[in-house]
């Protein structure tokens, strides 16, 4: 099944694992509150930890009410598309589901064209690694398989990805702090 063959399903309410520009990802629409909780319960993860949310563009960010200054902005351009996942602010009670009280969201702009091509389609989506909370991240559509069964409505293989997780940097008025080290380094 090709990448783009799983936006019907996403857009219709449907979970998958999907290759992602990192890992393997466990994939939903971001604005579809069932969903993302449905995540949550497949991975058991904790439920005050937001998820990372994949967006096409810069321009995705004004669906979450995110507003970026020039400082931010640049910093951004600078690092995406590619493997750097950066909080913003996303205090909007309106997606509290997402935040998860912590009034911040942490977004990605992946470098893989098939993928933001697939989030055109689908609108943003959430993507944390296709594991259960402390296991380790499936390298393979085998182990993802293994982990989740017939609890995820699809699977999409691109074989084995061996990606570290991307890095999770905060941007306060244009300065970087590392919060993960991961697929790229960054000097805060």
């Amino acid at each position: 099944m090709p990448l783009n063959d799983a936006a019907t399903l996403i857009v219709n309410g449907k979970v998958g694992v999907i290759p992602t520009d990192t890992l393997y990802g466990l994939v939903g629409r971001a604005q579809d509150r069932e969903t993302v909780e449905r995540i949550y319960r497949l991975k058991g993860r904790q439920p005050n930890k937001p998820l990372i949310v994949l967006i096409s563009s810069l321009d995705d960010l004004s669906k979450f009410k995110v507003k970026v200054n020039a400082k931010t902005k640049k910093v951004l351009e600078k690092y995406w598309p590619g493997k750097v996942s950066v909080i913003l602010p996303c205090p909007n009670q309106e997606f509290e589901y997402l935040h998860r009280g912590t009034k911040t969201l942490a977004f990605r702009l992946p470098d893989y064209p098939e993928l933001t091509h697939l989030i055109t389609q689908t609108g943003p989506l959430v993507a944390p690694s296709a594991n259960p909370e402390g296991l380790p991240p499936a390298k393979n559509i085998k182990e993802a398989r293994e982990y989740f069964g017939d609890e995820v409505d699809f699977y999409y293989a691109k074989g084995i990805l061996k990606s570290l997780p991307s890095t999770l940097i905060e941007v306060r008025d244009g300065k970087i702090k590392v919060l993960r080290e991961g697929a790229v380094k960054i000097k805060s």
